[in-house]
């Protein structure tokens, strides 16, 4: 139910619409649109927000092992402006596990399990029917608590804490609290 509400939310929003479309038609192997793309949303619906909350960007995740350099992420993300000028943000997930020190990520699932924030640890794609399809391995639930809610695959407290002042979560979505 609260997966269905999601996509009901996404698919009334144009700019993510048009953004996951854009996204698609790179044909990325394993690929969603992430992070706050999701989460603001979702914070913004449950605060009854008339507006959407500006994204600072748009995280496009996907999983290609054969490639795994920056550049080609940067080719991506100027092929994504042409298409649709937003502030995209391309990272191909199969070298990040170097970035934080972690064994070798399978999938792009499994890279954003270790995200910092178990509500941010969500993605979304259209499938090959063009129906939304969420990337979730921590669940939804999180989400729906007005909570910010440390991943204990991360168990990083601090890290944590300072995202959410950096990112003033607490002071756009007010009913939102810190859970470790």
């Amino acid at each position: 139910m609260k997966q269905q509400q999601i996509k009901d939310w996404i698919s009334q929003d144009v700019m993510r619409m048009q953004a996951l479309n854009a996204a698609q038609q790179l044909g990325l192997n394993d690929w969603c649109l992430a992070a706050g793309f999701v989460r603001n949303l979702v914070w913004d619906r449950l605060h009854n927000f008339c507006h959407n909350t500006p994204l600072n960007d748009i995280d496009v995740i996907y999983f290609n092992p054969q490639q795994p350099g920056a550049d080609l992420d940067r080719e991506y993300e100027q092929r994504l402006h042409a298409l649709l000028p937003l502030p995209w943000s391309v990272k191909n997930q199969a070298r990040m596990h170097l970035k934080h020190q972690h064994s070798s990520y399978t999938s792009s699932s499994e890279a954003i399990s270790y995200w910092v924030e178990t509500e941010t640890a969500i993605g979304v794609r259209l499938d090959q029917y063009q129906q939304l399809e969420l990337i979730a391995p921590l669940g939804v639930d999180a989400l729906f608590d007005f909570s910010i809610t440390l991943n204990p695959k991360c168990g990083k407290p601090e890290v944590l804490l300072a995202r959410a002042a950096e990112k003033k979560w607490i002071e756009i979505w007010q009913d939102l609290h810190i859970k470790m």
